[in-house]
């Protein structure tokens, strides 16, 4: 049975793929990849695309801010019957007769000045276009750390289904060795309801690795936003892993953190927009200028002159300056600056909350890594594994004149500049065992087993100790 080795190590990653390589090929295989996994949902996973939809409408939003600096232009065109006294709308002669005209015109205006509001929006939608830029990042580091946590939590749980059946095999064998000697009289009806029940517990233990697998595989699939019906199954490891020797302080970590992640810039960008708003409303307390203009034509039918004729006599043209001067608008201005200054507050206690998380997120995943390089887990490589670099929490053990570097129940020997796995020699000495090992009676005696090496409870000079007595073949 085979055994990986996986120290899950989530500090703070910054991961690109290359995206032109997600196809639907990709979507339909069965066997996927840690790096088919975060490629295609970078690609496909509905919350990116929402945020990268953010991102598209900050754009057009920046955009629409920058145009209305520009002058508007309306076209109009009427025609109008009237009968009885009334007003030439050409002539603006009082007439008494009916009257066909037929009025088109351009109208353009421009804002000169308008408190400022105009420069202080184009200025607001860039941050807020850079704010969304930052928060599109910031989901797709949420999706990579999430597809790599449950993609290694399937990877775990799928080899702790093959731990499960090879226990449970174990077991089922014992059961019928303990059949046989209780049927040969040398055991008592006790020892083989014992193995019975062992045996239960291991078929058992399969059944819920089974499902927690299953678990992980859905929660995988809702992360790539696959349709509930596909099957997909996760790439086994099978190169060399080394482990990764911690050095880094947990602290130093965080304000490294708090310099590249995209999360606290994302703050403060939000804070700035807060404060040009807050200057987009003051604005509202001064005065507004516009520039109008317009030129047009018309004819009317108590006129006898030609229709071309009447267009080119009445053509006119007109220019304007506007002025609008605030003087009261219900408190409305006064409510939006104390509003934005609310906001603003608001902000900065979003940005120290935004902190408290990172902290919090480095902090558990600076905890997790540590927590695996100590304990060296996930499952138990086979022999023959190397690694670079031994996990700091390693203990000599020597034997028949042989070092060996025990590290939570994995024996390494060194060669050349690396170290591989391997079995320890029968009679090797430990005095501690990993916490799940599995307890084995063979023969009515109780032995313990982990990574295929079965330990005898010792006393060496009057101190608890396990002594190497065989390795478990499992081909």
């Amino acid at each position: 049975m085979k055994r990986y080795l996986i120290i899950a190590s989530l500090l703070i990653v910054q991961l690109s793929f290359a995206q032109e390589n997600v196809s639907k090929t990709t979507a339909t295989k069965n066997v996927w990849s840690l790096q088919d996994c975060i490629a295609y949902a970078l690609e496909n996973n509905i919350t990116v695309k929402d945020a990268s939809l953010n991102k598209s409408l900050a754009e057009v939003n920046y955009s629409k801010s920058k145009s209305s600096r520009l002058p508007n232009l309306f076209g109009n065109a009427s025609q109008s019957f009237s009968n009885g006294n009334t007003i030439d709308p050409i002539t603006s002669n009082y007439v008494t007769d009916q009257i066909h005209s037929t009025n088109v015109g351009i109208n353009t205006s421009v804002t000169l000045f308008q408190g400022n509001q105009i420069t202080n929006e184009i200025k607001q939608n860039k941050l807020l276009l850079e704010q969304s830029i930052f928060e599109e990042e910031v989901e797709k580091n949420n999706i990579v750390l999430n597809i790599l946590e449950t993609y290694l939590q399937t990877l775990f749980s799928k080899e702790n289904i093959a731990i499960a059946e090879s226990n449970l095999e174990v077991s089922e064998k014992e059961v019928k060795r303990a059949k046989a000697r209780l049927d040969a009289g040398s055991i008592a009806l006790t020892d083989y309801t014992e193995a019975q029940s062992q045996a239960a517990t291991n078929k058992y233990n399969l059944i819920t690795a089974k499902n927690d697998y299953q678990q992980y595989i859905i929660a995988l699939k809702q992360l790539l936003e696959l349709p509930p019906l596909q099957n997909i199954e996760i790439e086994d490891v099978t190169n060399n892993l080394d482990f990764i020797n911690l050095e880094l302080n947990k602290e130093a970590v965080y304000t490294k953190a708090l310099d590249i992640l995209p999360e606290i810039e994302a703050s403060n960008l939000n804070i700035a927009a807060n404060k040009k708003e807050l200057d987009i409303v003051k604005g509202g307390y001064l005065p507004t200028l516009a520039l109008t203009g317009s030129v047009g034509s018309g004819y009317t039918s108590i006129n006898s002159n030609t229709f071309s004729d009447q267009f080119d006599v009445n053509f006119n043209q007109k220019l304007g300056l506007t002025l609008s001067i605030p003087i009261f608008n219900r408190n409305q201005t006064k409510a939006a600056v104390q509003t934005a200054t609310l906001n603003i507050e608001k902000a900065e206690i979003q940005k120290q909350n935004a902190e408290k998380e990172l902290y919090k997120k480095v902090e558990t995943a600076y905890q997790n890594a540590l927590s695996a390089q100590e304990q060296v887990i996930a499952i138990a490589p086979k022999v023959g594994f190397r690694i670079n670099v031994l996990p700091t929490n390693y203990k000599r053990v020597r034997f028949n004149n042989r070092n060996y570097y025990n590290v939570q129940g994995i024996f390494y020997v060194q060669i050349n500049n690396q170290y591989e796995v391997v079995d320890p020699e029968v009679g090797t000495i430990v005095y501690e065992l990993p916490s799940n090992y599995e307890k084995v009676t063979i023969d009515g005696q109780t032995y313990y087993e982990f990574a295929n090496v079965l330990y005898e409870k010792v006393q060496v000079n009057g101190t608890r100790a396990y002594e190497v007595v065989g390795i478990i073949d499992m081909d």
